[in-house]
Formats: C-alpha cells, sequence, structure tokens
C-alpha cells in the first residue's frame, strides 16, 4: 500500500485518493486512519478511542468538543440511534469522559434534533431530558441555547404532517453550549454578521430616532453611530436576511456540488444520512477557540468538525464508528493536506484524472 510519507511527498493535481471498504482486519485503534497536518480520524466507539494511552494526553487539552450525536428517533436510521429511557442514558453516560477532555475554561456543544413518540403525533421530550442528565451529570453549566433553522428540510413526521395533515413540519435542531465553568472562553467579535444596510446608512448619517421606545429602552443619541465591524449575531434566525456566514443557522445542507458529495460519488461511497452545514461547525469553531487549539468530535460522521478545524487552523481529532462515514471523509481534504494515512488508503497517480477543486 501506500508509504506514510507518500501522501504528503509526490503526490500531483491527478493524484486520486482511494480507501478500502473495510478496515483492515489487523487494524489497532491506536492508528489513525489519516492524519492531515492538524488533526487526526480515528475509527471505532468514542468510549474505546477517548481510553486509548495515546489520547490520554490530549484529557484536559480541548478547547471545545463540538459534535452531533445520533438522534433519538422512533424509527431507525443506517447511522445508528438509540430511543427513549435507553437514549437518555447513553448520551448522558458520555458526559463526565467528555468533560475530563476539555480545559477547565473549555466547552462542550453538542447539536440535537427533536424525537417523536413513535404512533403518536406527540413530541417525545428524551432531547431535551438527555441534554438535562448530561449537564448534571457532568456538572455543567448551559451557557446557552442556539437553534439551527433548516428550511430545506423534509417534511416530518410524514404520517402526521403530509397524510394527516394535523402538524406542521419540523425544521429545526437545539444546539447546547455548555461548560464547567459561568465563563468559559468566548468572543463574539470573531463571528460578526455584516451589517444590514439600514445599519450602514445610519453609521454614515449618524441619524437615527433616538429617545424613549416602547419597550422603555432609552436610546440615546450616540448608542448606534459606531461602527464596530459588524452586529452581534443571534442564537436563532428564523427570517429572510442576508446570505452568507451571518445566516448560519437557517442553512440547510442538500448542497449536492460540495467536494464531500462529490468524492463520494466519484467512489461509489455511502453519504452521510445527517450531515451538518460546515457554516455551523465553523461559527462555534471562531466563537469559542483560538487558532492551533484542540477540537475534538467524538461522532464525527462525515468530518464536517475537522475540515472546518483544518481550515481555522485549529488542532484536531475526530472519531468515527462507522467506516463507510470515515472512508467519505477524505473528501473533505484536498491532497496536499495528508501527511500520513493507514494500511487502507492508497494514492494514485492517474493523469487521466481531473481533479476537482477542494479547498474553497
Amino acid at each position: 500500500m501506500v508509504p506514510a510519507a507518500h501522501a504528503a511527498n509526490g503526490t500531483t493535481d491527478s493524484t486520486r485518493i482511494f480507501i478500502d471498504g473495510e478496515p483492515n482486519p489487523g487494524r489497532q485503534r491506536s492508528v489513525p486512519v489519516y492524519q492531515t497536518v492538524n488533526g487526526s480520524m480515528y475509527h471505532g466507539k468514542a468510549e474505546d478511542i477517548l481510553r486509548l494511552r495515546k489520547l490520554e494526553k490530549h484529557a484536559g487539552r480541548v478547547r471545545l468538543l463540538f459534535t452531533s450525536p445520533p438522534f433519538p428517533l422512533a424509527r431507525g436510521k443506517k447511522y445508528g440511534n438509540a430511543v427513549g429511557e435507553d437514549y437518555i442514558e447513553w448520551l448522558s453516560g458520555y458526559a463526565e469522559m467528555f468533560r475530563d477532555f476539555i480545559l477547565p475554561t473549555g466547552s462542550i456543544v453538542i447539536e440535537l434534533g427533536n424525537a417523536w413518540v413513535a404512533g403518536s403525533p406527540t413530541m417525545s421530550t428524551a432531547v431535551m431530558r438527555a441534554l438535562l442528565k448530561f449537564l448534571d451529570r457532568a456538572q455543567l453549566y448551559l451557557c446557552e441555547e442556539f437553534i439551527w433553522y433548516n428550511p430545506a428540510r423534509l417534511p416530518s413526521p410524514t404520517v402526521w404532517v403530509n397524510v394527516e395533515r394535523i402538524r406542521v413540519k419540523d425544521a429545526f435542531t437545539r444546539i447546547w453550549w455548555m461548560s464547567p465553568v459561568e465563563r468559559p472562553k468566548a468572543d463574539n467579535r470573531r463571528v460578526l454578521r455584516a451589517y444590514s444596510r439600514s445599519m450602514e446608512q445610519l453609521l454614515r448619517t449618524g441619524k437615527y430616532n433616538a429617545g424613549k421606545r416602547p419597550s422603555e429602552h432609552d436610546i440615546g443619541q450616540t448608542s448606534f453611530i459606531s461602527d464596530n465591524g459588524g452586529s452581534i449575531p443571534a442564537n436563532v434566525l428564523q427570517a429572510d436576511e442576508a446570505p452568507g456566514l451571518s445566516n448560519f443557522l437557517k442553512f440547510s445542507n442538500t448542497k449536492s456540488t460540495d467536494q464531500y458529495h462529490l468524492f463520494c460519488e466519484q467512489n461509489m461511497i455511502k453519504k452521510h444520512p445527517a450531515r451538518m452545514p460546515s457554516e455551523i461547525a465553523e461559527f462555534f469553531i471562531k466563537f469559542l477557540t483560538d487558532e492551533g487549539e484542540i477540537v475534538l468530535d467524538p461522532f464525527a460522521g462525515s468530518n464536517t468538525t475537522g475540515s472546518a478545524a483544518e481550515r481555522l487552523k485549529r488542532k484536531w481529532i475526530a472519531i468515527e464508528e462507522d467506516w463507510s462515514y470515515v472512508r467519505g471523509s477524505l473528501g473533505h481534504f484536498p491532497i496536499d493536506r495528508f501527511q500520513k494515512v493507514g494500511p487502507e488508503v492508497l494514492f494514485v497517480d492517474d493523469p487521466s484524472y481531473v481533479k476537482r477543486p477542494l479547498f474553497r
């Protein structure tokens, strides 16, 4: 197969990546499937990989644990999920382990979708109870709750929304930001939104209606004339606004032309069915970490978190149990970012191969 150094030396614009359909029978869990300039992807269960001696050195040094675990869906999905009380125990069982990996002023950010009671047009409280039990077991503070609104999400639950028409479609997920301390490291100046046109005009003219508002807020004559480089983002967006990163919480995950999608198609690899838009990972990485700090994703899926961290010059560790998702995750990275690969990965120079751009 490929010498360890080959991934970083000797590749060309026509180099293709191939990865075996199954992990090597003799694969050691402590050996990453691949390493890039800034991070490593491991194959296995989160609890097993995090207990490895090799990863013990990272305990207490992770600035941000950012992840999207399987949701407690009433019907099972290919990416695996528990339901009800089992789900609550499953998720909360990671609480103390995850807390022990982050810095004293670090953060844990978890994205979770909603759940419905099987066979009933009523929502399950399993998600909220799981998050609350996770908080309690790890003795964490809930710093803030965010909402990711996905306008392109398919109507569900189908029978109650499309057939009987007695519910509307479920189109958001919760994102909980937690920490061992009340004031974890964070800086919203790193995630400012572009000013609206009206605000830009106000800054140019310096004119607006000062005085007391119906809300009883008293707006001073100079309250809004300072240009701070952008506006502070909200923790939920639900109106049509200017496109771009500022609108991150309204992003859909339906892109069919991104580098990951194209790589999976070219190599006939199963795509992850519940990928998170990279803009969400980028937002929290910028908001809660500095360059060079460590980001950990223990349920990495297609490794959206690792690829975002790589672009933002953060160190990263990703763990994924499903080999097919590990295979597809290679497509997130340009060839020259790989430093070492496992025995299942092969780099082949194919002059007939037309490489599509990978890093934008």
